[in-house]
């Protein structure tokens, strides 16, 4: 006996038992056997305190908990095609399964034992929603004809499971999940892919560490190059939850117990060799005979008694689904509490469904007044604490950013540069400023000129200023709106509409008035600033020295290309000499200054207005315009409102999808703790 035989037979009382009242004489011995089969079912005491647990995960799957991500545990039967695969489920359950040449599993076949004393078996088929009960004698023309409704009519293949289960006296407590045969060449009727396909879902139910995979192999092929032994080998290399069944004995019987004592291809879970039913047999008969096999045949009976015939499969099963549903539970429990405690938090955090159009005034009142208390923190007192780590919210901070880049791209663009091309531009200005009038008089219509194409250079400049205030404002409004109407969907999608609505017009309105300033100052040069006629007489005594370095005489060698003038900086003159006329030159200079002291007041001013209208348009949006919001939701007609009382299907089907989710969790969380306590007192 191999390793892990020894450890098995161990645990197996009721196997144990048998083999040690096993008489010493052939004829006794077969005939104890017989007797046996005859009037002890292959099932046990044990099964009294399996049941209980196989009950709890039968229901967590009948629940469809693994679609939540919880894993449970399952027996996978697989095997290679005609591997036999039917047949030891057929002795297992005690019914007639589909059989062919070809796949005859071409769905997931879920198939649920259970034992109870009724004379009376009792069968029923569960697919697509419904529940089919089923005549012991047509049961398997009623799982081909389901697997017709959920495959196609045909040979092709599906991963939509199909449950049958069976009440009867006699069976044992197991649940399995028999899966289509592998084959690699597609008959008439298969798709090209049928290979790829069938291993797919293989690979999906014995990936998980909590299968166990029931490996059925022929007795005469080789092991090692059964396609289903590859397949369980790559998701476990140890064999450990593996364990082999070995069918056709009868067929191949030389060799057979050197192949399953050499384990050439680590099973860890061991074998048992068994004889399929042949023909017409009933189930008594073909275990009889199965019996009678193993104790007569030369070859056959050296066989360990623990590793030959259903009854002992049938043990090895329910010890082995026992130990991994006790080993299995407590994660079990955790994952579900988790995952019940996921969807009850985003239950909670779903939008609340409004039932009347006064608790949607009632709701939208509530987020309008939330949304302004808010945005007068983040957007006027300059208070962060609802947002202390998200600088983006920081409303006030921002604008003084904007602020002060505003005010350094207007002080250092290229208006700012009084020394390039010198009196160029305003002597032309002059030039063609020239009507009859006084020598000494200099014209406004040359200073407003100037004025307005410096102007216009910048004017650029405060209009991205107050879009990108405007920006920032209408960022920091969606969030508060959002924020505040998380819970009530559809008024958060209508409110933050509302409330962008209300902020493009009143960033319209704003960039007009921004325009009509650049306009003014483009229109009109004034200011009552007495700084102006102090800094244009500084400016002014420079101008004798200025006029005298343009027009020095033959003495003065080298000429000066240069003159340095304060509040100008260095400034070239070479290009002033071809003017002759003195005159000119001085209201030149004369309106170069003017201009430089206006320009100076200009830029404050221009931050100034920007600073103040900025302020005064966030005063009146927090504190004046937010009623304008609802004005929008209510309608003309006042009945706006009752549009969002009307829920969206999406939302009302995940809204009932996550109910029906904690409530299944809830039944599962249930089931799995009212048996907790048993477990500790079983002894597997």
């Amino acid at each position: 006996m191999s390793s892990h035989d020894e450890a098995d037979s161990g645990s197996i009382g009721v196997i144990n038992e048998y083999e040690n009242c096993q008489p010493t004489t052939p004829t006794m011995e077969l005939a104890r056997v017989e007797a046996a089969q005859d009037l002890a079912p292959i099932i046990s005491s044990y099964n009294d305190k399996i049941r209980p647990l196989l009950d709890v995960i039968d229901r967590l799957r009948l629940l469809l908990v693994m679609k939540e991500g919880i894993q449970l545990p399952t027996i996978v039967v697989v095997g290679d095609q005609s591997s036999g695969k039917s047949s030891v489920l057929e002795s297992l359950a005690g019914v007639n399964l589909p059989r062919s040449q070809g796949i005859c599993t071409r769905v997931p076949l879920i198939i649920r034992l259970q034992n109870h004393a009724s004379p009376t078996t009792d069968l029923y088929l569960e697919y697509n929603g419904k529940t089919v009960p089923v005549e012991e004698s047509q049961i398997a023309t009623a799982i081909n004809i389901a697997t017709d409704e959920v495959a196609g009519h045909g040979k092709s293949i599906s991963n939509t499971p199909i449950t049958l289960v069976v009440k009867k006296d006699g069976v044992p407590d197991l649940t399995m999940v028999d899966l289509p045969g592998i084959t690699r060449v597609p008959v008439h009727g298969q798709p090209g892919n049928i290979y790829e396909q069938i291993r797919d879902i293989i690979m999906q139910y014995i990936t998980p560490k909590e299968s166990i995979i029931l490996n059925v192999l022929s007795a005469t092929v080789d092991f090692s190059t059964c396609e289903s032994i590859r397949m369980s080998q790559q998701v476990d290399k140890t064999g450990e939850r593996t364990l082999a069944v070995v069918t056709k004995a009868d067929k191949a019987p030389e060799g057979l117990l050197d192949k399953v004592t050499a384990d050439d291809v680590n099973i860890g879970l061991g074998y048992v060799c068994v004889r399929n039913r042949v023909g017409d047999e009933s189930q008594e008969e073909a275990r009889k005979e199965e019996a009678r096999l193993f104790e007569t045949n030369t070859h056959l009976s050296s066989i360990n008694k623990s590793m030959v015939g259903v009854p002992v499969l049938a043990q090895k099963l329910v010890q082995i689904q026992a130990n991994i549903i006790a080993r299995c539970l407590p994660d079990i429990v955790k994952n579900i509490s988790a995952k019940l405690d996921a969807n009850v938090t985003e239950l909670e955090k779903m939008p609340k469904a409004l039932s009347s159009v006064a608790e949607a005034i009632q709701a939208l009142m509530k987020i309008v007044g939330a949304a302004k208390e808010s945005l007068k923190k983040l957007l006027w007192t300059g208070e962060f604490d609802e947002y202390p780590d998200d600088n983006t919210k920081h409303g006030t901070a921002r604008f003084v950013a904007m602020l002060n880049k505003f005010s350094d791209d207007l002080h250092n663009c290229e208006e700012n540069n009084l020394a390039k091309d010198f009196l160029v531009e305003e002597m032309k200005v002059l030039e063609d400023a020239k009507g009859i009038e006084l020598p000494n008089f200099l014209p406004r219509e040359a200073f407003i000129r100037i004025l307005q194409k410096k102007v216009e250079r910048i004017s650029h400049l405060p209009i991205a200023f107050a879009e990108n205030a405007w920006d920032c404002i209408d960022e920091v409004v969606m969030s508060v709106f959002s924020r505040h109407s998380e819970m009530y969907y559809l008024l958060k999608v209508s409110t933050k509409r509302a409330a962008h609505k209300l902020v493009q017009k009143m960033r319209e309105q704003s960039i007009n008035r921004v325009k009509e300033i650049v306009a003014m100052e483009k229109l009109i040069g004034y200011t009552c600033n007495p700084d102006y006629m102090t800094e244009w007489t500084k400016l002014m005594k420079q101008q004798d020295h200025f006029i005298s370095q343009v027009n020095a005489g033959p003495n003065t060698w080298p000429l000066p290309s240069k003159v340095i003038l304060q509040g100008i900086g260095e400034t070239e003159i070479e290009h002033l000499r071809q003017h002759s006329n003195v005159s000119l030159l001085q209201q030149g200079f004369d309106l170069k200054m003017r201009m430089s002291a206006y320009w100076k007041l200009l830029k404050v001013r221009l931050v100034d207005s920007m600073a103040l209208h900025l302020q005064y348009s966030v005063h009146n949006l927090v504190n004046n315009d937010m009623e304008e919001i609802v004005k929008e939701l209510m309608g003309a007609d006042g009945h706006g409102i009752e549009r969002m009382v009307v829920e969206y299907p999406e939302m009302a089907a995940k809204r009932e999808k996550l109910k029906q989710s904690i409530e299944l969790l809830k039944a599962s969380k249930d089931s799995v703790a009212n048996i907790m306590d048993k477990i500790a007192g079983y002894d597997y």
